[in-house]
């Protein structure tokens, strides 16, 4: 490693993706030259522009595996003719399977070759199909893992329900959390309130249920849909954030089936978590997308947001989410269904709300916010480690 700043290529699927944004704003207020090849989505966030020296890569979308490949091999050849970029890398990031095998090309286009880090976002659920093209894509991930350094995981369960057994990885592991990024005077922490609750905060008010993040979970959105007509002038269902609409297409027609239901739209990381979650008794935490595999191992950012603001959150049990959200961040059901939520939600009184939402605001903020420390620790796990 140079004795200057280390410097990061990094590699994303997508530069305008809100947890891209605040991973690349760590690196740089942590001290770190940093240089990006970057793909783009076409269904979120297109007018913004990076504020790091970036490439383009290619405009990509939600798509099968020949668009991805043909993406791959144009971003392979895109890096080949800015090569001279590369020069002095301390280390190369990738953020996703297809992203690495275009950061190992870019390795072997480099001298001398620098060590790469895989950060490994999600399970995507053909790394988990039993069948052929499964078989093929963890086939080429292990190959690719034979070129890789280190591993960046955001939860434990990604190694020990998959990396290890599956994939049998050994090599040096990272752990960074999905803790948000603020920082210096950026949104204050609420300071816990003293005395009894607020005077709205009556049983005969309704509950203000909150599902805040990217929206892409099908069934989330049926079992929010399913409570709120269920439990009609008793529960208020905020949902707040990006909606992918290849993923839930029947948004519009089931919010319009709700009228206990509200979107407020897409929000302004990280200045606008704050009204939304002092105007929320309850967060919905779970992803169901993937269910049995990736969704059942991650750690989402909604639980450390929530928490560092003071909002409890709602889980399923037996899930990694849920073993989180039982130590002090709320509540879990014993299944992801309507019945079992509406069976929380009314047995839980306004003091029971209440008493979590000031426990939580008692807990270190670090246990919800990244530090500095956390993140130059794991990248100097990738950095020493040889090439």
């Amino acid at each position: 490693m140079s004795d200057a700043r280390p410097k990061l290529i990094v590699f994303g699927f997508d530069a305008a993706e809100a947890a891209q944004i605040r991973r690349m704003r760590s690196y740089l207020d942590c001290g770190f030259d940093v240089m990006g090849f970057m793909m783009r989505r076409a269904n979120m966030n297109l007018d913004f522009n990076p504020f790091w020296e970036n490439v383009h890569l290619f405009r990509t979308r939600n798509g099968g595996l020949p668009w991805r490949a043909a993406a791959v091999v144009g971003s392979v050849f895109k890096v080949l003719m800015n090569r001279r970029k590369l020069a002095g890398a301390d280390a190369i990031i990738a953020r996703n399977l297809d992203l690495l095998a275009v950061a190992v090309a870019a390795q072997a286009m480099t001298r001398p070759n620098p060590p790469v880090i895989y950060e490994c976002l999600d399970i995507h659920d053909l790394m988990t199909d039993p069948g052929i093209k499964g078989r093929v894509t963890r086939a080429l991930e292990r190959a690719l893992l034979a070129r890789t350094s280190a591993l960046i995981i955001s939860s434990p369960a990604f190694l020990r329900e998959y990396f290890a057994p599956v994939q049998n990885w050994d090599g040096p592991v990272a752990l960074i959390e999905n803790k948000l990024w603020i920082e210096d005077g950026g949104p204050e922490r609420p300071a816990p309130r003293v005395g009894s609750a607020p005077s709205e905060w009556t049983a005969d008010a309704p509950l203000r249920l909150a599902w805040v993040g990217t929206l892409r979970c099908a069934r989330s959105l049926a079992i929010l849909a399913e409570t709120a007509d269920r439990m009609g002038d008793g529960v208020r269902i905020a949902l707040h954030g990006a909606v992918h609409h290849h993923a839930v297409p029947e948004f519009e027609a089931t919010l319009g089936a709700c009228p206990n239901m509200t979107w407020h739209g897409a929000y302004a990381y990280p200045d606008d978590l704050a009204p939304i979650y002092a105007a929320s008794d309850l967060v919905w935490a779970q992803d169901l997308w993937q269910w049995g595999t990736n969704s059942t191992w991650l750690l989402p950012n909604r639980i450390y947001e929530a928490s560092y603001f003071g909002c409890p959150s709602i889980a399923v049990a037996g899930t990694e989410t849920g073993r989180r959200v039982e130590n002090g961040l709320g509540w879990t059901v014993p299944e992801p269904s309507a019945e079992a939520l509406c069976a929380l939600l009314a047995r839980l009184s306004p003091a029971d709300v209440f008493a979590r939402r000031q426990a939580l605001l008692t807990r270190p903020a670090s246990e919800f916010r990244q530090t500095a420390e956390e993140i130059t620790n794991a990248l100097h796990i990738g950095l020493a480690a040889p090439a």
